[in-house]
């Protein structure tokens, strides 16, 4: 997120218990920054979404079957689920009465699951679904209130339990299926890559498959109507052509398809800096609404229709959700107060773009972003913010500053390794600070290790490192 205020094999996710014990469990539910989402009780494997919407009624009927692996021996599991009514739900096919606490769903288990054992859970489900309530405002599905009855979905951090019943942490990875039906000439986009869409009658269902890993915040659907454009990018570290497809409102064409066409050119520009692209599939999505900001949403970023006005005037927002496919989605966090591994390194990414445009350099923007930094006065320490900061300017900018502090210090071939090699070792997986502090200060770790602690830990704003010739161009 920016800043806030034709049929396929469809392969299964392979088993891969993740098990802990009950003081982990314990000390990382204590830990957390929202301990009431999600729970280390189990680990999901894949979602399988069954859904069908009525845009008249603003009514979603759907049916999930989970796969999931337990971490600890289980008599009940806990998945999360807000305003949504629950019709019938099964653990292992058997039939199981539900209890609600909250925006929680508990599903007895008929016989103890001993840790380390797969299960799996199928929950029909529906309602009138809406956005969740939290510390950032009303957060999940939403509709568009365009004539033509859209939905869109911008869930980070909390609102992914808005629309489906789900493990909502965002080191909870796992393999997605949708299977979305909506009324004739009406479409369903989705995570991933469009695998079939059929027509029966009055509906269509539009199947799309993302193998992921995927966090549940991260999962998306847009319904409505929607003119495409496709395009191909070249992956410049392993010459691989990923294909791109971008949907928006018809009435705004023009202006969407100038806004985003230099994305096949980011692409090639953020491999060559990062490393292979991480998924099968991108694309931005434009809905027929004002949204406060982007969101980065994994492999269909979705961005409102005032970010789009045909003179490329919000084409920083743009590079920062493309950034985050590598980091933030691909590499996720294990808990949200790590969040600038997310929005440092997306608003550095911008940075870079501008500096690969021949216009601000990423030197010359960090300098003046430190200037605002240290006028303003108030520090923050970015790797503990507090639940209610994880989207301060301080965490986006103070974070991007200690990337470029990085630069300096290493020089260029050096930093672009270290980024490529930081996405390689945690790729589909989830990382934390204290594991990027580790990663970064291998080559140096005398000098390294305090400049990061000086950036990461420390309320005061430390200096910019000096360029030195040569070590700041890209």
């Amino acid at each position: 997120m920016t800043r806030c205020s034709r049929r396929a094999v469809i392969r299964g996710a392979a088993l891969m218990p993740l098990t802990a014990t009950a003081e982990d469990q314990g000390q990382r539910r204590a830990e957390r920054y929202f301990p009431t989402h999600g729970t280390y009780d189990h680990r999901t494997l894949s979602y399988d979404l069954s859904l069908t919407y009525e845009p008249a009624a603003g009514v979603l009927r759907g049916r999930a079957h989970i796969r999931a692996v337990a971490n600890r021996p289980l008599r009940q599991v806990e998945l999360d689920l807000a305003r949504l009514t629950v019709h019938d739900a099964r653990v292992d096919g058997a039939v199981v009465r539900p209890g609600r606490r909250r925006n929680k769903l508990v599903l007895p288990v008929r016989y103890p699951l001993a840790a380390g054992t797969p299960f799996t859970m199928e929950i029909t489900y529906g309602g009138r679904p809406g956005p969740v309530r939290t510390p950032f405002g009303e957060i999940g599905w939403d509709r568009t209130g365009d004539a033509n009855d859209g939905t869109l979905v911008a869930a980070q951090p909390l609102g992914a339990p808005s629309w489906f019943p789900c493990n909502d942490r965002p080191d909870d990875k796992a393999e997605y299926i949708f299977r979305v039906t909506v009324p004739r000439g009406h479409q369903a986009l989705a995570n991933g890559t469009l695998v079939e869409r059929r027509c029966t009658g009055a509906t269509e269902c539009w199947t799309y498959h993302h193998a992921g890993p995927m966090a549940p915040y991260l999962a998306a659907l847009y319904t409505g109507r929607f003119t495409h454009n496709t395009w191909e990018a070249r992956d410049s570290s392993t010459g691989r052509r990923v294909t791109g497809r971008d949907a928006y409102p018809a009435r705004l064409s023009p202006q969407a398809r100038h806004d985003l066409g230099r994305q096949p050119t980011m692409f090639a520009a953020f491999t060559r800096w990062f490393g292979p692209y991480p998924f099968e599939t991108y694309g931005a999505v434009v809905v027929d609404a004002d949204l406060d900001q982007p969101v980065e949403n994994q492999t269909a970023s979705v961005f409102g229709r005032n970010h789009i006005d045909g003179e490329r005037t919000w084409e920083t927002l743009v590079a920062h959700e493309l950034v985050h496919q590598w980091y933030g989605n691909s590499v996720s966090l294990r808990d949200w107060r790590d969040i600038w591994l997310n929005e440092g390194f997306a608003t550095y990414g911008e940075w870079l773009w501008s500096e690969s445009l021949g216009e601000d350099s990423a030197d010359s923007i960090a300098r003046a972003t430190w200037h605002t930094l240290a006028q303003r006065g108030t520090g923050l320490r970015i790797t503990e913010p507090g639940p209610d900061r994880i989207f301060d300017d301080q965490v986006y900018d103070r974070g991007a500053c200690t990337l470029h502090a990085l630069r300096l210090t290493m020089g260029d071939d050096r930093f672009f390794a270290m980024l490529r090699g930081w996405h390689h070792a945690h790729r589909s997986g989830s990382a934390d600070t204290a594991a990027f502090v580790a990663h970064a200060s291998r080559p140096m770790p005398n000098v390294l290790e305090p400049l990061l602690h000086s950036w990461l830990y420390d309320p005061r704003l430390p200096p910019l490192p000096r360029p030195e010739p040569g070590k700041a161009q890209s």
